[in-house]
């Protein structure tokens, strides 16, 4: 009885020591595949945490990218190579996106490039800025000058202006001077005569002659002195007018045109007379073909574009 009761205590006991080597070896294998799960949530957020990093650094050089091309373009530089690398970029950002592996070492390298090709381009930039800068300063120098230039220019038309109005109230005054001066130093034809010449070669001295016995007509006149008259040569033109208004002409007897006032007129005839300016005589003979009609006749004597005296005489 006592040998079966210590059978059973040796059983119970090693029953109770396989049991307790089982639960610790349940135990020991529990334990370990809760470290092993925790081990690899721990990866996999890291890799989560390394995705996400280098996602938002992708997104900072894109921003950067962005900026860089308003800048040039706002600055007026080539944006092409900018451009470029901004594809490039967005292609890196939608492959990281959609694999399924992420190569850290890789994406690391891209963005070291991408932060240098920014680094570069900053360069680039500050030298297009300094260029900005220059021609910004250049241009308003050349607009200030320009702005000046005007200034005088305006300034030079308005002196222009008043020198063209003095000249012109300078000629205009000199034009009126010079034709008073010319009107002041015109020769005057003063004592006018005209006397009647016969067929016999006498001279008669009338205010009125018999047409049958005048075959030629002689004018006298004096000329004053004129101080203001130069001592030279002068010609003297003579026109004789019948009572209708014609000027008496023939060629064949000297007759001819002259200009008057900006108007061609016909003349009896004409001499050239040296002028002394010593109340000299002259006396003018016109020996008319035909015989003069009955009325009144008018004489005008002109020299140097002004009429200097006239008369007038009758035929009976």
């Amino acid at each position: 009885m006592e040998s079966n009761q210590q059978n059973k205590g040796t059983f119970a006991w090693v029953g109770l020591v396989i049991m307790t080597l089982a639960a610790g070896a349940f135990g020991f294998m529990y334990f370990d595949k809760k470290e092993l799960a925790e081990s690899k949530e721990v990866v996999i957020l890291e890799k989560a945490k390394e995705l996400a990093f280098t996602q938002t650094r992708l997104d900072s050089v894109s921003r950067s990218l962005d900026a860089k091309i308003a800048e040039v373009q706002q600055l007026g530089g080539n944006i092409e190579e900018l451009t470029k690398m901004k594809a490039k970029l967005e292609a890196d950002k939608a492959s990281l996106r959609k694999s399924n592996k992420f190569e850290i070492a890789k994406y690391n390298t891209k963005i070291k490039e991408y932060e240098q090709f920014l680094a570069d381009k900053d360069v680039e930039i500050a030298k297009l800025r300094e260029e900005n800068t220059m021609l910004a300063t250049s241009n308003q120098t050349l607009t200030s000058e320009n702005t000046t230039l005007k200034t005088e220019k305006e300034t030079l038309s308005q002196e222009k202006l008043a020198l063209t109005d003095s000249v012109t109230t300078y000629n205009s005054r000199n034009r009126e001077l010079s034709e008073k001066v010319a009107i002041g130093a015109a020769l005057k034809a003063e004592n006018i005569k005209v006397l009647a010449v016969t067929p016999k070669g006498k001279v008669k001295n009338s205010d009125s002659y018999r047409s049958k016995r005048v075959d030629k007509i002689k004018l006298q006149f004096t000329l004053p002195p004129n101080p203001l008259t130069v001592p030279e040569e002068k010609e003297i033109i003579v026109r004789v007018l019948d009572p209708e208004g014609a000027v008496i002409s023939d060629e064949a007897m000297g007759s001819g045109k002259f200009s008057w006032k900006g108007q061609e007129m016909v003349f009896t005839t004409k001499d050239r007379v040296a002028y002394q300016n010593t109340n000299q005589t002259v006396e003018m003979t016109y020996d008319n073909a035909q015989r003069f009609r009955p009325g009144k006749y008018s004489v005008e004597v002109y020299a140097e574009g002004f009429r200097i005296g006239s008369s007038n005489f009758t035929i009976k």
